[in-house]
């Protein structure tokens, strides 16, 4: 839902106006993007310390961080594989997996999900440049898509903006409207700002700037972290960061008292300062005296004790465990909050029986498949954009209607998928479903199998016909044969 009124798009908007809208509203999703990032990347200032601690410290814990703001997005990202695409005939679609292959989607989706996972939202472009379809995965701050109003779902406008150092660029698609054909728009402004301007820069002179958009639709997808059907886009640790935050703190301080207040503190009682006379090196005179540094009875282990009456008195070690305490209530917390399994976060995972593991990852896992489902249609609407930008409209069609096929975001052992495969073939399931179910494994894979199981059985039928003929009916040559033999004897 669109809250930012000021920079609404109008139908009749011109390309300058609609660019200048859709980088504003880039603008202000910046802040959040970078502050996201920087979490992720635990670049993150000491909150919740008083100005006299910080005082105190200085800059000694500016580069520290506990980070669990990259184990949640990461151990989520870990689920979420992509394996294929299928049709609406629920087959596997050969030609958007090469394509996929050949873009290096297969690698960067796993990147672009990570983005949305932190930012809130990733984007893809599909082009087609040369001929050949192309899948270009573009971070949250070069990239917006604008909707249709009272849709969530219809593309309006799409925006991707770069820069070469001293040039800013922006490529514009809009959607077919009251006649007007599907645009594509290239445009740039100098880094500083300045007002739009038809693109010139890399541009050959009888190359097109401004061009029908041959796939008839906006082709820039938003990879949106979806939380709930009304609102934006949200980030996982949007929830992670206050809770990152007095970890950070509460770890500094521990380190503090750790420095002050960690050994027993021992003090001496009833007696002077210890000093020492300041001697002149030539008449041997007592010029005056000096504290003695206390440094080198801490260093030396020794002190000593001339004065009646005096004695030692200790103070007792800080007691560090409390701050550990809320530490691990912090964790747990986080855990709890982002259904992220507890071992992850704290290292607890002695003798943990597989039942008891697969219950800790339930959360955990029922996350990472509702996230398959809004990701897969998202990549869903990618592939069917790549099949029309490839020039196949009957495959788009089909795509459009079929499913992105995960990785099972259960991690079992070798033995559990063994033994489920072999209680589904029990009950009839064909072996190309059954293999398709195991981890990792391609769907070219599955034909090569398919293939080879096949040759393996003509190859046994073969032989089992060889077998029978030698002991079957013999035919008539053979017979006449042995009626000549007979006659001749």
């Amino acid at each position: 839902m669109l809250t930012d009124t000021e920079n609404r798009l109008a139908d009749t908007d011109g390309p300058e106006t609609m660019i200048r809208k859709l980088r504003a509203r880039l603008d202000k999703r910046d802040t959040k993007v970078s502050e996201y990032n920087s979490l992720y990347d635990g670049d993150r200032p000491l909150r919740y310390a008083s100005p006299e601690f910080s005082e105190q410290t200085g800059g000694l814990f500016d580069d520290f961080s506990d980070n669990w703001c990259k184990t949640v997005p990461d151990t989520l990202r870990e689920r979420l594989a992509v394996v294929d695409f299928e049709g609406e005939d629920g087959a596997s679609d050969a030609a958007a997996m090469r394509a996929w292959k050949r873009t290096h989607a297969d690698v960067e989706v796993g990147l672009a999900i990570l983005d949305a996972l932190v930012v809130a939202r990733s984007h893809a472009l599909v082009w087609n440049p040369n001929g050949e379809s192309d899948i270009t995965f573009i971070p949250a701050g070069q990239a917006i898509v604008d909707y249709v109003p009272g849709s969530r779902g219809l593309r309006r406008a799409g925006l991707r903006v770069w820069s070469d150092g001293s040039h800013e660029f922006a490529t514009l698609f809009t959607r077919p409207l009251d006649g007007r054909p599907p645009m594509v728009y290239r445009r740039q402004r100098t880094v500083n700002g300045g007002e739009w301007s038809t693109r010139s820069v890399g541009v050959r002179t009888s190359e097109q700037v401004d061009m029908v958009n041959p796939m008839g639709e906006v082709p820039l997808v938003e990879i949106a972290n979806r939380a709930r059907l009304h609102g934006k886009p949200q980030s996982e640790i949007a929830s992670v960061a206050p809770l990152q935050d007095g970890v950070n703190t509460i770890w500094a301080h521990l380190f503090t008292g750790a420095d002050f207040a960690a050994l027993p503190q021992r003090v001496v009682l009833g007696m002077d300062k210890p000093v020492r006379d300041i001697v002149d090196p030539e008449t041997g005179d007592i010029l005056d005296v000096e504290d003695v540094p206390l440094g080198q009875f801490s260093r030396e282990r020794l002190l000593w004790l001339s004065k009646a009456g005096a004695s030692i008195g200790q103070f007792s070690a800080a007691d560090l465990g409390a701050y550990l305490k809320v530490i691990d209530q912090c964790v747990r917390h986080i855990a709890a909050q982002t259904r992220t399994p507890p071992q992850y976060l704290l290292g607890e995972m002695a003798n943990i029986a597989a039942d008891a593991l697969e219950s800790a990852e339930s959360g955990l896992v029922a996350k990472a498949m509702d996230k398959q489902l809004h990701f897969g249609a998202d990549l869903r609407e990618i592939m069917r954009l790549e099949a029309l930008a490839a020039g196949d409209p009957a495959r788009a069609a089909s795509l459009s209607m079929g499913r992105t096929v995960w990785r099972d975001a259960q991690f079992r052992s070798v033995a559990q998928y063994a033994d489920a495969l072999t209680k589904y073939k029990a009950i009839g399931v064909p072996d190309e479903a059954l293999w398709r179910m195991i981890p990792g494994v391609r769907p070219e894979q599955v034909e090569e199998w398919s293939r080879l199981r096949d040759e393996q059985a003509a190859a046994a039928a073969q032989a089992a016909a060889s077998a029978f003929s030698s002991f079957g009916p013999k035919g008539d040559a053979a017979q006449d044969e042995e009626d000549d033999q007979g006659e001749a004897a």
